[in-house]
């Protein structure tokens, strides 16, 4: 490894191996096992499949980022300022603020938003038997608990707002033209809550999203900058 090892960086590493490990385990799971009858739930069936859902985009891109923080952990560097990162660590470093911790915070939040209002709107009682609890949590609530602690264990910079905000519109930008994809399709609405929309309501709540997603890219742009305030000073001071 780049650095040399210490308590510390050992804990950093087992906690990217754990994230790496469940989430990787949970879209595997979800794709190989979880088979709703289509009589039941029309849920994860017909075009798409379990792609259907942000849900699952955001599971993929949570495995993603910690394999990445795990490659970084072993190839790569955990300085906090190192005078050339590797491509590793710049990846890492651009994953987490602009896509990994607003995407998985905004699907925690609007999943157990919703799920608090009216559960059959997000995860109908009827599926209970086929979607286990703990992949329901490894899926909505892990994802918030392990990205918080990334937040305050590593480093990063962040981008400039243009970049940062500009990568996770894209995002959430491709992700909503999907679902009208899914929707020219099938039919069928992804999410239960939009057959309950007519066109302006639908639009608005679209535009909405779009903004609660941005809210969690300045919560944790706010976070970083707190919890790292002296890094970051030392940093603008070298370019003084």
């Amino acid at each position: 490894m780049a650095d040399n090892l210490t308590k510390y960086d050992l804990s950093k590493i087992t906690f990217h191996l754990v994230g790496a490990a469940q989430f990787s385990f949970s879209v595997f799971y979800d794709w190989t096992f979880v088979k709703i009858p289509i009589e039941v739930s029309r849920m994860g069936s017909g075009f798409g499949g379990k792609l259907q859902f942000l849900t699952f985009w955001n599971a993929i891109l949570q495995s993603v980022y910690f394999v990445v923080c795990v490659t970084n952990d072993c190839i790569g560097t955990n300085e906090n300022n190192p005078n050339r990162a590797p491509l590793i660590r710049r990846l890492k470093d651009y994953l987490q603020p602009v896509l990994a911790f607003p995407v998985a915070l905004f699907v925690g939040a609007t999943f157990w938003g919703l799920y608090a209002i009216d559960r059959e709107l997000v995860l109908p009682r009827a599926v209970d038997p086929y979607f286990p609890w703990w992949l329901n949590h490894i899926m909505h609530s892990n994802i918030v608990l392990f990205s918080l602690i990334e937040m305050v264990i590593c480093f990063r910079k962040y981008p400039d707002r243009i970049i940062g905000i500009g990568g996770l519109t894209m995002f959430m930008g491709s992700y909503l033209i999907w679902t009208h994809v899914v929707f020219y399709k099938t039919g069928e609405w992804v999410y239960p809550v939009l057959n309950k929309l007519g066109f302006p309501l639908r639009m608005g709540f679209f535009g909405g999203l779009l903004c609660f997603a941005s809210v969690w890219y300045f919560l944790g742009e706010y976070i970083n900058n707190k919890v790292w305030a002296k890094e970051l000073e030392k940093i603008e001071k070298k370019k003084q």
